[in-house]
């Protein structure tokens, strides 16, 4: 039987399974304006923009690497600085397939002890191959999942290099959705390393096969970079799309045809394309009916979980509670 954090929590409550997200909601707006982070922590939510082998806590790979792990303190000056920090700081303390197996298994955990009720995970074709294929990697990640966070409703995502070779790419799509574990697709990395519009065979292909189409765009790009990359592609999601926020235009449209932009604040912040929590563009997003939703992005170098996001917003001042249990309803699908 399949029994959710809400199920869950609603049980604990005293709240018979079914009734309104009232009691929920008091919770998650009590625990904001109380600054109780171990109440956020058992409230159901989602990370619907989550690099799987990045999506676990510094803590937890620095225990069972024997580390002491130091997140960044600084803003990085380019994606380029931030893979270098993750290579120095987090990926040679676990080295090999052990160790990139137990970066997935912290994300899995990390997923469970925030009660993270949907969980996108996205994967390159790379990790496939380097755990021997489709077949042995699915029945790993599913394992996994099974074992670290059984309660948590795990949707996996195709994430594509923007700068990969279409061609190639296009070529082994049959093969791979014919599984039909996917539940989603991804364009990532360099914004810039080629049009999106490259892209179209593929996302054809990932429509016809009944994924869910996103890509990273308008992180670092313009606000008309994203209106094209969902007029293109035909998203129904934006991983990050912060950039619409420079055009009302642009939001009015996201918001008519309910085009969702999944935002991770920290990652924004660390990366130098919003300044700081009070000021950052999710809350004009809001204000103009754009479906938002928050996310880790990279947890093992951003070092904030979903919880610790919802606390940063609220404290800050940008929104209040109530905004952000309507956003966290959002991610939930509610």
């Amino acid at each position: 039987m399949d029994i959710s954090y809400s199920s869950i929590l609603k049980g604990l409550l005293g709240v018979p399974i079914g009734l309104e997200e009232f009691s929920i909601k008091r919770v998650f707006i009590d625990s904001l304006m109380n600054e109780s982070l171990a109440g956020l922590q058992v409230i159901p939510k989602s990370d619907l923009h989550n690099h799987a082998g990045r999506g676990g806590t510094i803590r937890y790979i620095g225990e069972w690497a024997n580390v002491n792990i130091q997140p960044p303190v600084e803003p990085f000056q380019s994606l380029h600085g931030m893979q270098s920090w993750f290579v120095e700081n987090v990926k040679r303390h676990c080295p090999g397939i052990q160790g990139y197996l137990k970066r997935i298994e912290a994300s899995f955990v990390q997923a469970a002890e925030d009660h993270i009720e949907k969980l996108a995970l996205s994967f390159g074709i790379d990790e496939m191959d380097y755990l021997g294929g489709m077949e042995p990697f699915m029945q790993i990640m599913d394992d996994f999942h099974r074992r670290f966070a059984p309660q948590t409703r795990f949707l996996p995502e195709l994430a594509l290099d923007r700068a990969c070779n279409v061609d190639e790419v296009y070529e082994r799509l049959d093969a791979i959705f014919a599984w039909r574990w996917f539940r989603s697709i991804d364009i990532c990395c360099d914004e810039f390393a080629q049009p999106i519009t490259s892209f179209k065979s593929i996302y054809r292909a990932a429509n016809a096969a009944g994924l869910v189409l996103k890509a990273h765009v308008g992180e670092f790009g313009t606000a008309d970079d994203v209106m094209e990359a969902v007029e293109e592609l035909e998203l129904k999601e934006v991983h990050h799309g912060i950039a619409s926020a420079r055009s009302p235009q642009i939001m009015r449209w996201l918001s008519d045809h309910h085009i969702q932009l999944n935002v991770c604040p920290t990652s924004n912040i660390m990366l130098g394309v919003a300044e700081n929590y009070g000021s950052h563009p999710i809350r004009k997003l809001f204000d103009y009916g754009v479906p938002v939703t928050i996310n880790t992005d990279d947890l093992l170098i951003f070092n904030q979980s979903v919880s610790q996001e919802y606390m940063n917003l609220y404290k800050s001042g940008l929104m209040t509670p109530e905004e952000l249990n309507d956003i966290r309803l959002t991610g939930l699908g509610e």
